[in-house]
């Protein structure tokens, strides 16, 4: 038994003898295991405690990178989403630019509708864009980011799709893509339709989807500010000026769905989304995701116990080219526990007799993370490399080796 990587567990490993050898009897392969479990059950394993009750409607908390929620208040509530509808508007100009079909160079002249001064804007967030006044996407960008203006978001809508309700069309069709079950877009800034809902769960899973796919964009979420036109806006989310951890997102307000915020923060390489919507106020919704962020950090961690690519073991293979294969996973793993409990197995078993041709993927046994009596993460044990079939004499001697093993026992 050796020791593997962060503290996390012990790996068991062992030795598959000469040509010569039988392949170690599982008894004696469950014999090592069960001594790494009794050395993991008997580390001490405090209980997390419930999380944070906040007297907000809405509020949620999700691991960024294995999607694990710590935290759900009636993540599926259906709710107005008022300017974190932009997180959306948001994502699509990032999607168009990424793909190639825009740039944030384009210079886009600015309609009538799209005008600060339109009656529909009056009393809510803005950008202060004005037609005859040419502005680039990468500004507006910024405006429907940092300003969080609805002007901006109109105009970037026009730009990208033509008219307001075709970009619309492709905020839904991205919702379904990405799997928001609940959310339903009927304008591209946020402002009251009985019709345009969405949830913290499905807020959550957008947020996480624009941070992992569209990282360079993500970077304007921590823009402390930006000015336009002689005007100076700062932006609304405070926690990027309390909490040097907070890197992003958006918050939102209108008279029908409170405040609301959705943050995201990075400490010792876990990133944690949070939701928190129809708070009582500006103080409070910075305050309750604050709270949400500090209690995920505290009790849970992330474990990395696999990496794509690493041999775990190296079993023996009869009739092969070679006489042992590279075994392991194709795809790293990480987990999202407690904090508390972090002592972890990597148990491997591979099939007793392999034989060739093996192919690179092919499943071989299992590889199970266990923590005391728990399997947190099952996976099948892969080929890392191909073992073709040996020549006709290593092939016949293999098999008269195979033969009198069983004939023995």
């Amino acid at each position: 038994v050796e020791g593997f990587g962060l503290g996390v567990g012990t790996l068991v490993r062992w030795d598959w003898g000469s040509r010569v050898k039988k392949v170690m009897r599982l008894s004696n392969v469950r014999f090592l295991l069960a001594w790494g479990l009794a050395l993991c059950m008997s580390s001490a394993m405090a209980a997390v405690p419930p999380p944070p009750k906040l007297p907000a409607d809405a509020y949620f908390l999700m691991d960024a990178s294995t999607g694990k929620v710590l935290v759900d208040h009636k993540g599926d509530l259906s709710l107005p989403s008022a300017s974190l509808t932009k997180i959306m508007t948001g994502y699509v100009l990032a999607d168009e630019v990424d793909s190639g079909r825009a740039s944030l160079d384009d210079i886009i002249s600015v309609s009538r509708t799209a005008w600060s001064q339109n009656p529909t804007f009056k009393g809510s967030s803005l950008m202060w864009i004005e037609p005859g006044k040419p502005v680039s996407l990468s500004d507006l960008e910024r405006g429907v980011v940092i300003s969080s203006g609805n002007d901006a978001s109109v105009a970037v809508a026009e730009h990208l799709a033509g008219t307001e309700a075709s970009f619309v069309d492709v905020m839904n069709q991205l919702a379904g893509e990405l799997g928001l079950e609940n959310t339903a877009y009927r304008n591209p800034h946020g402002l009251p339709h009985p019709e345009h809902r969405t949830t913290a769960r499905d807020l959550a899973t957008l947020s996480v989807a624009l941070i992992n796919n569209h990282p360079e964009h993500y970077k304007i979420y921590k823009e402390q500010s930006f000015t336009y036109n002689g005007i100076k806006q700062y932006n609304r989310n405070s926690l990027l000026r309390s909490d040097s951890s907070v890197d992003g997102l958006k918050t939102g307000y209108t008279s029908e769905a409170g405040y609301g915020l959705v943050a995201s923060a990075r400490r010792e390489g876990m990133r944690l989304v949070s939701v928190v919507l129809g708070s009582a106020s500006k103080r409070t919704r910075a305050s309750e995701n604050s709270s949400l962020l500090n209690y995920g950090f505290r009790f849970f961690q992330n474990l990395r116990p696999l990496s794509a690519e690493v041999t775990l073991i190296e079993p023996r293979v009869w009739k092969g080219a070679s006489e042992l294969v590279h075994a392991g996973v194709l795809e790293s793993v990480v987990l999202t526990v407690p904090r508390e409990r972090t002592e972890a197995v990597v148990k491997v078993v591979a099939l007793e007799q392999l034989e060739a041709p093996l192919a690179r993927g092919d499943e071989i046994g299992t590889v199970n993370i266990v923590r005391g009596a728990e399997v947190l993460f099952e996976t099948p044990l892969l080929v890392l490399e191909d073992v073709p079939s040996g020549g006709f004499f290593k092939r016949l001697f293999d098999a008269l080796i195979l033969w009198f093993q069983n004939l023995v026992g």
